[in-house]
């Protein structure tokens, strides 16, 4: 059998081996690959009139000087290196508070790809053309995983089933070995071929003073399996279908004068004050504090303007939440010290800590 090497395999084979498929003749054109999307036409909703009055009124509670002391002590009772000594006599010289808004706009969408893809031929019964025509990729339905959480599957679209000669193996199944080029066998490395070593009466006892050895890359057989058909000799070519379900987000968070990280807001446990969830939600567009108003305009727009041309929108959902903040001044065995008590579980946020020991632990 006169059997080729082992070449790159392409993702695809050549066009011209593949037959028109109706409705996917762009497939055999370009890459072989293209993202289809589907303008999502969302039931028209008058603009809803808020009342924010609630917000004017609303109070989260106030840190008190013994809420602020339990923060303090919780904090360094988790950490290894902090004593507790400083935390149980210090004095707190100032309070100040300040609550801030994070806006948070989530857009679940679906993105569709379709490609081709092979596989071996096993001598299965084959889903082609003569079957019938091929769905719109839009047009197949499938299974939408819940609001929100994102996911990846795979499917074979329908009827776009082709069987070809493996375009790797020519349809042998097999290739020459690159180590021996097919002869199964190759000069032995250790007398390199000369049966006996330098300068040793003795012959080789690698190859037994042949001068060769069996090739190890293909155990002798002078050819290896293909690994792209598996020995099958034939590949089933079909259309695959890749959908990709997105939480898309965007968070925004109100200014603030006090140090204390963002990072660390952005994540923090808030209150939630308003939450909006719809096919689409419109800009908030009379909240009292304006950022967050112009953030929700910028939010919608962005997700818009992104998703416009690759995906469509199955679900969205904004909410405004309530973050406390609370600067703490205390003083300790003559200097002042400083933290910050954010969230309403109350995560504790400090610098310098007067009693820290090293005991060669990494602290974070």
């Amino acid at each position: 059998m006169d059997l080729s090497f082992e070449a790159e395999s392409p993702l695809a084979p050549p066009a011209e081996l593949l037959e028109r498929l109706p409705s996917y003749d762009w497939l055999l054109q370009g890459s072989g690959r293209q993202i289809f999307f589907s303008p999502l036409e969302a039931p028209g909703r008058s603009q809803e009139q808020r009342s924010w009055s609630f917000f004017l009124e609303h109070r989260v509670p106030v840190v008190t000087e013994e809420v602020a002391r339990e923060a303090l002590l919780n904090f360094v009772n988790s950490k290894c290196c902090y004593g507790s000594a400083a935390a149980g006599n210090f004095i707190i010289q100032e309070l100040k508070q300040q609550n801030l808004c994070r806006y948070r706009l989530e857009t679940f969408s679906e993105s569709r790809i379709s490609e081709w893809t092979f596989e071996p031929f096993t001598n299965h019964s084959v889903d082609g053309p003569q079957r019938g025509t091929s769905p719109r990729l839009w047009d197949i339905k499938v299974q939408v995983p819940p609001m929100f959480q994102e996911d990846t599957k795979k499917f074979q679209v329908p009827h776009s089933s082709l069987v070809k000669e493996c375009h790797k193996c020519h349809g042998h199944g097999r290739y020459k070995c690159s180590g021996c080029h097919g002869a199964g066998m190759m000069r032995c490395s250790s007398c390199s071929g000369a049966k006996r070593k330098a300068k040793q009466p003795r012959r080789c006892q690698v190859c037994s003073g042949s001068g060769r050895r069996r090739c190890s890359t293909c155990s002798g057989r002078g050819s290896k399996t293909c690994a792209t058909c598996k020995g099958e000799k034939k590949l089933l070519h079909f259309i695959q279908l890749i959908i990709m379900w997105k939480n898309n987000l965007f968070e925004f968070l109100s200014e603030h004068q006090l140090n204390c990280p963002g990072e660390l807001l952005a994540k923090a446990k808030g209150e939630n004050l308003f939450k909006d969830e719809n096919l689409v939600v419109y800009p908030i567009m009379d909240f009292p504090l304006r950022e967050i108003s112009l953030a929700s305009q910028r939010g919608i727009a962005e997700h818009s303007d992104v998703l416009a041309s690759r995906a469509r929108i199955l679900q969205q959902r904004q909410t405004i939440e309530l973050i406390p903040l609370t600067e703490v001044r205390y003083w300790y065995q003559g200097k002042t010290y400083v933290y910050y008590i954010y969230g309403t579980d109350h995560k504790v946020y400090m610098v310098d800590y007067p009693e820290r020991y090293c005991c060669g632990c990494t602290i974070i």
